[in-house]
């Protein structure tokens, strides 16, 4: 089964092993997810004219292999 936007799925390693989240966004030339609230890193910005610059917190690419699907959401249901 093909891992899509908006499924729940469980991590099953790393620092975030046996959490679980929905898929926030997926690069598919590198095999790789992001899950909302998984794999937090810290990145520096820096202060332009628009946005002002800071410390923020944002989710990461976490390998696709990594992943277990839970719940196929809504869409899939309904194919059943």
């Amino acid at each position: 089964m093909m891992i899509k936007k908006g499924m729940k799925v469980k991590i099953l390693t790393g620092k975030d092993k046996s959490k679980d989240g929905e898929i926030i966004e997926i690069d598919r030339k590198k095999k790789r997810a992001k899950v909302k609230g998984i794999n937090i890193v810290k990145k520096h910005v820096k202060t332009t004219k628009e946005k002002k610059g800071g410390i923020i917190s944002k989710e990461n690419f976490i390998h696709m292999s990594n992943l277990k699907i839970i719940d196929a959401g809504k869409k899939e249901e309904a194919k059943k």
